[in-house]
């Protein structure tokens, strides 16, 4: 018997070691960051700790938050909406961090209104001339005779950045806007309320609240992976230095069928 439990125990770490470098380090990983990179996050970390038997544990604090953490030393991977930007990338350099820039998902922002408006479809003017409250009522849309309330994201959300650089122009957004913490906090004040426009994260999307198209096209996989559709981003995992070791498998997901199916179910687009 005591043989026998030599044999199965020398299979099983034989096994975990043939599976590759995370599972025998027994390491952890730790990632920070965006909303809108949350569901991938959180799901590659499932399929990670199953497979490789490495804890992994994932905040939302959104990607200013993230990026900070990175510069901090305190997560390996800083998921972000939106680039690292010039004064993130100084600060990362003066700590002693090299942040590097992994794509991960591409996304199509949907422009989301309450099922019950009638209102089918939004130029990109019109979406910025709403936000900066040139336009302020549904009728001047097509829409019902009523005001429009309009959602946005906090400051450190990359989203709200990728919003601001894809849509406004460097217009600012009106003062009276409604501010919400995360994607699905835009997504249920939208659902809930019968004037709102929002803006969220394609993985996002339900039955919940509609997607109005832009310049005519609605987000797809389809037409955010041929560009047509204008309001796409890649999305992003920045790690401190060229990713390796358990970094690097998990960094890689995205290009193995399985992390391909997980993308695909959480409502993102492959870029690989």
């Amino acid at each position: 018997m005591k043989m026998f439990r030599k044999i199965v125990f020398g299979a099983a770490v034989a096994s975990l070691m043939a599976a590759g470098d995370a599972s025998a380090a027994g390491n952890k990983l730790v990632l920070d960051g965006s909303t809108t990179v949350g569901p991938i996050a959180k799901a590659f970390a499932a399929y990670f700790t199953k497979k490789y038997h490495v804890e992994v544990t994932v905040s939302e604090s959104g990607s200013g938050n993230g990026a900070k953490s990175l510069i901090n030393k305190t997560c390996d991977i800083a998921d972000m909406s939106r680039p690292m930007k010039e004064n993130e990338l100084s600060a990362a350099k003066a700590n002693g961090v090299n942040p590097v820039q992994n794509i991960v998902a591409l996304d199509g922002m949907a422009m989301i209104v309450h099922p019950s408006n009638r209102v089918k479809a939004l130029t990109k003017d019109q979406i910025r001339e709403i936000y900066t409250g040139k336009i302020t009522n549904w009728s001047q849309v097509g829409g019902p005779n009523a005001a429009i309330v309009i959602i946005q994201r906090e400051s450190n959300s990359g989203t709200q950045g990728s919003f601001k650089d894809l849509v406004m122009n460097e217009e600012p957004i009106a003062q009276g806007a409604e501010t919400q913490a995360s994607n699905g906090a835009v997504k249920s004040r939208v659902a809930t309320t019968p004037t709102a426009i929002g803006f969220v994260g394609l993985g996002f999307v339900d039955r919940s609240v509609k997607v109005v198209a832009v310049d005519g096209i609605k987000p797809s996989v389809q037409t955010v992976k041929n560009g047509k559709y204008g309001i796409s981003r890649p999305l992003f995992m920045y790690t401190n230095g060229k990713p390796a070791g358990i970094v690097k498998q998990f960094i890689d997901i995205p290009k193995s069928a399985e992390g391909k199916k997980i993308i695909s179910e959480v409502g993102f687009v492959n870029k690989y």
